[in-house]
């Protein structure tokens, strides 16, 4: 009776240290603009489906809405070791948006990063309808865009004077080009032969020809 009254004590103790799992109680939180959420997780089938239940504060008509997200976390070996920090890390992400369903497309919390998109939780649908959500981070590649380049901005040109064509029958205030003088060659003017020396030229010897032109014209003085 003592033995099966220890058994009884120790399996109620090892069912208290047991973690609390995601399916036992929602995690709650509240998004950007106060409105208190609940995340809620079920089976369906191989995948495990998360609704996101929403609503503002004073139970505000008009303001209640929930979205569906599903995937196999089940797939990360860290999900199976502790599938409530999976969600908690995906609630950290959704409690920083005003709306809980327009947030991303696929959640990759940090310790499943690295795995395919079927094991990370992906939007189904919500109500009422919104807007898709936009595409993860990780999803989207960065394009990267050809930055132009700085056009060269041409340097005015100055406008340069073009000479003004004089109009016939008006005189032009240039001055007039003189002409340049021309070389000139001064050819020796042949003087008349002298009869004085004609005669020297026919009665004396060639040596003698200065001195007998100068007697010559000494007489005929």
């Amino acid at each position: 009776m003592r033995f099966i009254f220890i058994t009884f004590v120790r399996t109620s103790n090892d069912i208290k240290q047991q973690p609390r799992g995601i399916w036992d109680e929602p995690i709650r939180f509240s998004t950007k603009t106060k409105e208190s959420c609940a995340m809620a997780v079920s089976a369906a089938g191989n995948h495990t489906r998360l609704r996101v239940s929403c609503r503002s504060p004073g139970q505000a008509a008009g303001r209640s809405y929930y979205c569906d997200f599903q995937g196999k976390p089940s797939l990360c070996r860290a999900y199976n070791a502790n599938p409530r920090h999976y969600f908690t890390q995906m609630m950290w992400e959704l409690r920083k948006l005003k709306n809980a369903c327009q947030g991303a497309k696929i959640y990759r919390p940090h310790m499943c990063k690295k795995y395919p998109d079927e094991a990370q939780m992906t939007f189904l649908t919500s109500w009422p309808k919104t807007s898709a959500p936009k595409a993860s981070k990780e999803q989207r590649k960065p394009s990267v865009q050809a930055q132009p380049k700085p056009v060269a901005t041409a340097k005015p040109v100055k406008p340069q004077p073009q000479p003004v064509k004089p109009q016939p029958g008006k005189g032009s205030p240039g001055r007039k080009a003189t002409p340049k003088p021309g070389k000139t060659t001064t050819r020796p003017t042949e003087q008349p032969e002298s009869s004085a020396s004609r005669l020297a030229t026919e009665y004396c010897w060639k040596s003698l020809h200065g001195v007998c032109s100068y007697l010559i014209s000494w007489f005929q003085v």
